[in-house]
């Protein structure tokens, strides 16, 4: 490489003068980009703009063919641009043409340069483009030199974000993006939300990156950083003090992991830096939040990458301080959906509730922490909506459908006017359970049914109330951990277990131990990587290796559940020999706690779930081992059929209602009733009522399902003659393979009696 001084100061520098010079957009440019060569001492500077078409175009370039401007394209994913764009990541090469995804573009004459740099152009996590330099010299470029260049990305950002290279595209190549179109995600929170797009992007464009006062800056990062804290301290009281459970909840918790990084000084550290570099406290926090993001994306650990939306939060929140901005979001249309990539759990609470319809997320899962938030708001959520943000504009109509896990983005009149027709019908059969809600799950030949509910946050609790279920036939006790950034200590676990059994009152709640491992990850906790982790290191085989962890657990159950009866079952028994070695320390908890003079459970029941088919051939050893069985009907189908139930190629091709499957369950009815050991299903054939039906067939009374299932599944049962339905169940179970699928069976006896289902 030639000399040069690259240090963001210096780049800062150069590129102040060019901003500050009376140019057009396409003579700007063509500045910026020589300013930036030299900088660098680099033959070459280009910078590539991403068009609506999701095509990479050359807008400027110093050292390369001038007539390529505007020829030349890469689509996202192409080329060593391309790969860029779509990584979002740095690419610091020694020799480009070396590289797998190098594509050679001969009207640009580039064949002379070897080393290659090129960094993304993003604004609030926005793709715009690329900028890249280029030397003769096989050499990598330093950090400080990647540094520079990513200083420069932000100015070119704001540059194209802010309308200054409208009209120079290629002629045409602006898509027409006016025209419906509809997007499959993952179903995260239940509900219908009809609304106008609020893109998520509560940030002041900075108009002025660079400083001219050091110590003026600084002071004014320290005073926006005082206000930023003591709002989201208040903020998370406000929330505690609102959760209805005493400050307890999980998303009270995960407020509280936010306030941490709020407090975070390694972040504060890196923005004065760049105000010590020459930048304002505004172009500062905008820099630290881009290089926090590529950092972090870079992380394989999931917490990490889990935690970007908190930092993204956070920097959105410290702008809008520093630019005298902070008031809440208040969008103008009476109904809207909120559309982001990624946002922290807090932001969701700036939006006004009374008006906020849903929320569409490119990246989250079931228990990213805005999801759990929202959930506890009963804000419809749909989430890995690849693509959804660049294609949404604010004030487009759109329809979230958090049930059938899709988006309808500008969708039809006659599309709008089914969801409407869906969601008074909801509504008025909302109304038809409520009217039977306290009446027993009973039906017609007298036979009651317990209809129980799957939980695992103390959001769901008051669902227990609203729907009429009998209990909680599984607490899922993982999701605690899982939103916590530290294994929850001793008191933390007795404190929710004693809410979660205070809340049920005399209602029984049934918690299964802790199921993490697979694809349920604790950041704190070691685990390894597995090529097939739903049959690895997982539930009770990880903490079987790692008692201390399942100990602590019990005595926090045993503590909690004091004077009461305590419920626990334990996922992934594979052997009985694996509950000899829980009773073993659960035997040693309890004459634990009696020696320190606590109060035990009244009763302490301990189950197996039966979910691994080398159980089925255990039924009479565990039957008499166990005080009650609960059959995971998911898990237990999973891997009898050998089928990854999150495989949407083979949705469709399996039956849980297939006879063999069928015919597993009604074994294990018949192993509990020779043993007179109380038996219970949950999963998803329980909370389907045409698969329930097929349960109550088989002999199945206790079944546990998610809230939304009690009323439909009430109602199918209270218009059943069981003894009917058993009969033509296992008439149809035992017939031949190849005859009339069970499914056909029951819908033409609903349809011919009038069986809602």
């Amino acid at each position: 490489m030639q000399a040069h001084t690259t240090g963001p100061r210096v780049l800062l520098k150069h590129l102040r003068e060019a901003m500050a010079e009376p140019l057009g957009p396409q003579e700007r440019l063509d500045r910026i980009v020589e300013q930036i060569a030299a900088a660098m001492g680099a033959q070459v500077c280009s910078v590539y703009v991403l068009r609506a078409d999701n095509v990479l175009e050359l807008f400027a370039t110093q050292g390369l063919k001038a007539e390529a401007v505007h020829l030349s394209q890469l689509r996202v994913g192409e080329g060593l641009v391309g790969t860029i764009a779509a990584a979002g990541r740095p690419l610091n090469l020694a020799d480009a043409s070396q590289h797998p995804s190098f594509a050679y573009l001969p009207e640009t004459g580039e064949d002379a340069y070897r080393s290659f740099l090129g960094v993304p152009m993003k604004r609030a996590g926005r793709a715009l483009g690329v900028l890249v330099v280029q030397t003769q010299e096989k050499q990598n470029f330093s950090d400080e030199d990647v540094e520079g260049l990513e200083t420069a990305a932000m100015v070119l950002s704001d540059l194209v974000a802010g309308g200054g290279l409208r009209g120079l595209a290629k002629q045409g190549a602006e898509l027409d993006q006016s025209r419906p179109i509809s997007f499959s995600g993952a179903r995260l929170s239940p509900g219908i939300g009809i609304g106008e797009v609020v893109l998520h992007e509560p940030r002041v464009v900075v108009e002025n990156l660079f400083g001219d006062d050091e110590e003026h800056e600084l002071r004014r990062l320290a005073t926006a950083i005082q206000s930023l804290r003591e709002t989201v301290d208040a903020m998370v009281s406000r929330n505690a003090q609102d959760s209805g459970l005493g400050g307890e909840g999980d998303h009270v918790d995960v407020l509280e992991s936010y306030r941490m990084f709020a407090h975070d000084r390694g972040w504060v550290r890196r923005i004065e830096e760049g105000i010590r570099d020459g930048l304002t406290a505004e172009a500062a926090t905008e820099k630290t939040a881009q290089e926090n993001r590529t950092r972090l994306l870079r992380s394989q650990d999931p917490y990490l990458r889990d935690r970007l939306s908190d930092f993204d939060d956070l920097s959105r929140r410290l702008m809008r301080q520093l630019m005298g901005n902070a008031a809440s979001l208040s969008p103008d249309a009476s109904d809207f959906v909120v559309v982001a990539r990624t946002m922290g759990a807090a932001e969701l609470l700036d939006y006004d509730p009374k008006r906020l319809r849903g929320l569409v997320l490119e990246d989250a899962t079931a228990t990213s922490h805005v999801v759990i938030v929202a959930r506890a708001l009963g804000i419809a959520v749909v989430g890995q909506v690849s693509g959804f943000v660049a294609r949404a504009e604010n004030g487009d109509s759109v329809i979230v459908d958090g049930d059938e896990g899709s988006v309808h983005l500008r969708p039809a009149d006659d599309l709008i006017a089914s969801y409407d027709e869906r969601i008074e019908f909801r509504a008025r059969r909302e109304a038809r359970f409520d009217r039977f809600r306290d009446e027993p799950a009973l039906t017609i030949d007298g036979t009651h049914i317990d209809l129980m509910l799957n939980a695992g946050l103390s959001m769901d609790l008051p669902q227990l109330d609203q729907t009429g279920a009998a209990g909680i036939g599984l607490f899922r006790t993982e999701l605690q951990f899982m939103v916590a950034n530290r294994l929850p200590r001793l008191n933390e676990q007795t404190r929710f277990y004693t809410s979660i059994l205070d809340a049920a009152g005399d209602r029984p709640v049934t918690f299964r131990t802790l199921d993490v491992g697979g694809d349920k990850v604790l950041p704190y906790l070691q685990t390894v990587h597995e090529d097939n982790p739903a049959l690895g290191w997982r539930a009770i085989r990880l903490a079987l290796d790692r008692p201390a962890l399942l100990r602590m657990q019990l005595r926090a159950l045993l503590k909690a559940a004091s004077g009461r009866q305590l419920k626990v079952k334990l996922p992934m028994i594979t052997m009985v020999s694996e509950i000899d070695k829980v009773r073993v320390l659960l035997g040693r908890e309890m004459d634990s706690l009696t020696r320190f003079g606590h109060a035990l459970p009244d009763q302490v029941l301990l189950g197996s779930m039966i979910e691994v088919p080398q159980l089925l051939y255990q039924l009479d050893e565990l039957m008499q081992k166990v005080d009650f069985v609960s059959v995971g009907s998911n898990d237990l189908f999973q891997f009898m059929a050998a089928i990854d139930r999150s495989n949407t190629y083979l949705a469709n091709r399996f039956n849980p209602l297939s006879r063999p499957f069928l015919r597993a369950l009604r074994e294990i009815v018949r192993a509990a009733e020779r043993h007179n050991t109380p038996l219970q299903l949950c999963g998803e054939l329980a909370g389907d009522p045409l698969s329930a039906l097929a349960l109550l067939g088989l002999g199945y009374r206790v079944i546990s399902m998610p809230p939304g299932s009690v009323g439909p599944v009430k109602e199918m049962i209270r218009s059943i003659d069981l003894a009917k339905i058993t009969h033509l169940v296992n008439a149809t179970v035992d017939e031949p393979i190849g005859n009339r699928t069970l499914n056909e069976v029951l819908r033409d006896y609903a349809d011919q009696h009038g069986i809602p289902l």
